[in-house]
């Protein structure tokens, strides 16, 4: 809630809140978005219907989510089931990959009313706790299981005391089982939980000196940590500084606000990559805990880092709260938290203020000049740094709606801005999507417009990394290849922790018949960007076919086939490897199932897709593909 309301204006009351999104929503979106949003639609309507039938108040439903409010805690829960068990009927006449799954979390807690909106720490752990449901499940906080243990026949399972941010007590969380119950077992299952989770935090103590112990342990606004183990990490820690920014929680109350929050974390993740004594995972990575209630323990062991920042975002008119925490996943310490209540306005120095305190916590020394770089904002146009926020969450979506609304968003940040390289940059890259989404008219005047801007933004700011990695991949698309590694090269030399000019690198050198350094390149790609994009997967099979390592490529296709299945791309390469190799009833296999993916896949297209500077190359790659079946 704003600073600016009245005592007079405040309104408290105790409510249930019933709270819901959609389980990988953005997976079905990318997927199909009309078949999506259709059925998004129609579910909203089913929980609407059942919502007013058990006298609740639908307080928001925007994007994927849905946020209601209940007099009687009782019929919340009875609601959400109901929800749930008529949602799984329509889901069993959907093909699988095409069902839409709610996580539900319901909460009794205190909430501020301000008009028809609702606020406050019933609302947040109402969210917190929806996060922790299994899709088609419902999750209850300990003050709803207390109302509803007795009243309700269905079956409880305990999931322990849950860390919720910004709450000062762990919440005591359960899982609704859907089915009867009986009260007793369940009291007896609660004592056991209780008991194990207890012994476990007992045993887990790290001696250190007796300042640090009491510094960081005994101090009591912090919870422990479990702490990460070397041995158990992915990847080998660095050897400097090593950090995961975890995408910023939306506490605002509207997921139309993501953009802002995405937005910070872009910013300090953009910021921290400057330091060249730093390795920042790439927010490729990171993002893909989004909404997921992840342990520091398992980010630091899966991206195989020291350092876990984490933090939320509650943006309410022209005033800001953002609270983060800096983590010493190997020892569970927390280096440094701070909460910081300003005005919208100051939002280019607190980013920097939380910068430079993070830096400092991981005890790194930067020079004058460092500083100076660090610092280089390019706008003090605050409605410009806002739309080009906005601006690129659409153009992450990578449809033809959102690259045509991140346009016009972008456009106006220029109008807003003139001299604003960010946006010259988002224009280029939305121009060469047009290109690769096959939404532009004219592919040529389209790539000719992304060099326009990729140079203005050069022009604007020699600096900007990213413009220098869209150029070097501009120049590709135009088989300059010499260019285009020069380019990158720089983008790299500019910042060498931004895991999509890496990949450029990987992409620019295999197409340059270079597939050795494609290769080294991309696997420094995967260190900073652990969880790889079907980009990487489709290069690495790609460069190992070039160099000639085909059981090589073709096991990495086979892991890419596992990681994100029916992509017509890496079946073209697995169809080409197996036909190098001679076996043909595999490579006629593969090819089967590019026809399957697209019935109308021809080879003409294809060589038009082709990049290899080598003619040698493209003549191979078509052959082994005609050999196999394909025309």
């Amino acid at each position: 809630m704003g600073n600016s309301m009245t005592t007079k204006e405040v309104k408290r009351k105790l409510a249930a809140i019933l709270s819901a999104d959609v389980k990988g929503y953005s997976r079905l979106m990318g997927e199909e978005e009309v078949s999506t949003l259709k059925t998004l639609s129609a579910y909203r309507e089913v929980m609407r219907s059942l919502i007013q039938q058990f006298d609740g108040r639908i307080v928001d439903a925007s994007g994927d989510s849905v946020l209601a409010e209940f007099a009687s805690v009782v019929d919340a829960v009875q609601c959400a089931v109901d929800v749930q068990k008529e949602l799984r009927t329509r889901n069993a006449e959907l093909p699988e990959n095409r069902r839409m799954e709610f996580r539900i979390g319901v909460n009794l807690g205190d909430v501020i009313q301000e008009e028809n909106n609702i606020y406050g720490d019933g609302v947040n752990i109402a969210a917190r706790v929806q996060t922790l449901a299994e899709g088609g499940g419902v999750c209850i906080s300990g003050t709803a299981f207390d109302h509803v243990e007795n009243k309700l026949q269905l079956g409880y399972e305990y999931l322990g005391e849950q860390t919720v941010k910004n709450i000062a007590k762990p919440v005591r969380v359960y899982r609704v089982l859907m089915e009867p119950g009986k009260p007793s077992e369940i009291k007896a299952k609660v004592k056991g939980r209780n008991w194990k989770y207890f012994a476990i935090a007992a045993v887990v103590v790290v001696t250190i000196g007796a300042i640090v112990a009491w510094q960081f342990i005994w101090r009591p606004s912090h919870p422990k940590i479990e702490v990460a183990s070397k041995e158990k990490m992915a990847f080998p820690l660095p050897d400097k500084p090593s950090i995961a920014v975890l995408p910023f929680t939306n506490m605002s109350g509207d997921s139309k606000e993501d953009y802002f929050s995405d937005g910070i974390t872009e910013e300090i993740i953009t910021a921290l990559s400057k330091v060249p004594y730093l390795f920042v995972i790439s927010r490729q990575s990171t993002f893909t805990y989004k909404g997921k209630p992840v342990k520091v323990k398992q980010v630091s062991e899966e991206l195989g880092v020291r350092y876990v920042l984490e933090g939320s975002v509650r943006k309410e008119g022209n005033k800001v709260r953002i609270t983060a925490q800096l983590i010493d996943a190997i020892t569970g310490h927390h280096l440094w938290a701070e909460r910081y209540d300003r005005d919208l306005k100051d939002i280019f120095a607190l980013q920097d203020e939380i910068t430079m305190k993070i830096i400092t916590a991981m005890q790194v020394k930067l020079t004058v000049g460092e500083l100076a770089n660090l610092w280089a904002e390019g706008t003090k146009n605050l409605d410009a740094y806002l739309k080009c926020m906005e601006a690129y969450t659409n153009y992450l979506r990578t449809t033809k709606e959102g690259n045509a609304l991140g346009k016009k968003l972008a456009e106006e940040v220029i109008a807003l801005d003139p001299k604003y390289p960010r946006g010259y940059v988002l224009l280029a890259q939305i121009y060469l999507w047009d290109i690769l989404l096959g939404t532009t008219e004219s592919p040529e005047k389209s790539l000719a417009k992304a060099k326009e801007f990729a140079e203005k933004a050069i022009a604007l700011d020699n600096s900007e990394s990213t413009a220098h990695g869209l150029l070097g991949s501009i120049y590709l698309m135009s088989r300059q290849h010499d260019k285009a590694i020069t380019q990158v090269e720089r983008a790299i030399s500019l910042n060498p922790n931004d895991a999509s000019n890496s990949i450029r690198l990987g992409f620019v050198l295999l197409n340059a018949g270079r597939p050795e350094e494609a290769i080294s390149a991309l696997k420094n790609h995967r260190r900073l960007n652990p969880i790889p994009s079907q980009q990487y997967y489709l290069q690495l099979v790609t460069a190992y076919r070039l160099s000639g390592q085909y059981k090589e490529a073709i096991e990495i296709g086979k892991e890419a086939l596992r990681q994100v299945p029916n992509n017509i791309n890496i079946y073209l390469q697995l169809t080409a490897t197996y036909s190098m190799m001679g076996h043909e009833e595999e490579a006629r296999a593969a090819a089967a199932e590019v026809m399957k993916i697209n019935p109308k896949f021809s080879l003409e297209w294809y060589a038009k897709t082709i990049y290899f500077k080598n003619q040698n190359d493209i003549d191979k790659t078509i052959d082994a593909l005609r050999k196999a079946g394909l025309k």
